[in-house]
């Protein structure tokens, strides 16, 4: 469909107007997280060009990672071959005039007054097209799933091999990644503004309010599904006035999955109590402590769920792993709050962890067998990470 899209036929003056070169010689300046330099081997190398090239910060765009690469956006890797050919010709290199496809992913669009009205057409077509095919693709973890239940059941495996997993992992980290371009897109056109939103990420995003939400859905589902009066309580520890720039759906999706799990356990562990007398039994409160440091923010959430196995430890993070048991998946399944299943769709923890590790954050279980499970949230609050799309 995006191939085959029809493109936009441009006025000659508005085509010209795009197409003309840019004063800059380099990208705008960017900032590098000062707590990660020590991960960077080539700082100290590079660090005298700095202060005495002008295109130091075309080279050192986004500053360095956690997987000590140098962070670059994509155009400038077609312009730089090798980091020694910086260090002999960056003076040569600040003196050319800027390359072609610079000049096109970052035209000059202030000599366009008024755009034409094919443009405003062009983009609620392209917006709408867009939004079809992220609906038409909703049930993709579905199919994907029930797909490798069939070919489990099919092999007679109990669990999926290696090979699978780093498969699906892919899949999925690139699933998340298209759909959040699309979804970014799409608000950008179709939202009304707002002054803490650019497009689904929140500059000011609250993490009570996030985690609140996520809590109340959970404990919506668990009493749900268990036919309860009342599931167990949920403690909450969080600064009220905590934000940070994030997406909140992908925050609530986390946490949603996460205390799914932490409710099941408890509510298994401790039994539903006396169900002629409608007295649900005593649970142990799960807790959720939120805290922030300099370079990430943290989230606990701590059960008394009786905990895993050690062995079963490595498994809890392949796709289609479950504890329970008899747990099918509904053709009709929607990823949605109020409509996801309890458990058995052995997603929740492969798929929350992509979704962490998405913005360079990541997803830890530490578990007591016997007594309980903590489950350790990190997420990047500097933005110094790349999106893992590979």
């Amino acid at each position: 469909e995006l191939i085959n899209f029809p493109p936009i036929v441009l006025p000659p003056d508005v085509r010209q107007a795009l197409m003309a070169p840019r004063a800059e010689t380099s990208l705008p300046e960017s900032t590098p997280n000062p707590s990660l330099r020590h991960l960077d081997p080539d700082h100290d190398a590079l660090s005298h060009h700095s202060h005495d090239s002008p295109s130091s910060h075309y080279f050192s765009s986004n500053g360095p990672g956690f997987n000590r690469l140098r962070l670059r956006v994509p155009m400038e890797r077609r312009s730089v071959r090798s980091r020694s050919s910086f260090a002999s010709g960056s003076r040569k290199i600040a003196n050319r005039p800027p390359p072609v496809h610079l000049r096109r992913y970052y035209a000059d669009t202030e000599a366009v007054i008024n755009w034409p009205p094919q443009v405003q057409d062009y983009n609620k077509r392209f917006t709408k097209m867009l939004e079809s095919i992220k609906s038409r693709h909703d049930p993709t973890v579905t199919t994907v799933a029930q797909g490798v239940l069939e070919w489990k059941r099919m092999q007679n495996a109990k669990n999926i091999g290696l090979d699978i997993q780093a498969w699906l992992d892919r899949f999925y980290m690139s699933r998340i990644g298209i759909r959040f371009l699309i979804g970014q897109h799409v608000a950008l056109n179709t939202q009304q503004a707002h002054e803490d939103y650019v497009g689904i990420i929140c500059t000011k995003a609250n993490v009570h309010d996030i985690v609140h939400e996520a809590i109340e859905n959970a404990r919506f589902v668990c009493e749900e599904h268990y036919a309860m009066f009342r599931g167990p309580p949920v403690q909450l520890i969080c600064p009220p006035n905590l934000t940070f720039p994030y997406v909140p759906g992908h925050l609530s999706h986390i946490c949603f999955e996460l205390l799914k799990n932490s409710l099941r356990a408890v509510v298994e562990r401790f039994g539903l109590g006396d169900d002629d007398m409608g007295i649900d039994a005593p649970y142990p409160p799960i807790k959720v402590v939120v805290v922030e440091g300099k370079e990430d923010i943290t989230i606990k959430i701590s059960d008394e769920g009786g905990g895993i196995s050690r062995s079963a430890i490595p498994l809890i993070w392949t796709y289609m792993y479950t504890t329970m048991e008899g747990q099918g998946i509904d053709q009709d399944f929607q990823a949605s709050d109020f409509k996801a299943p309890m458990a058995g769709f052995g997603y929740g923890l492969p798929l929350s962890r992509l979704y962490a590790r998405y913005f360079g954050g990541d997803l830890r279980l530490i578990s007591m067998e016997g007594y309980g499970t903590d489950v350790y949230i990190h997420l990047n609050r500097l933005s110094s990470s790349r999106e893992p799309l590979l």
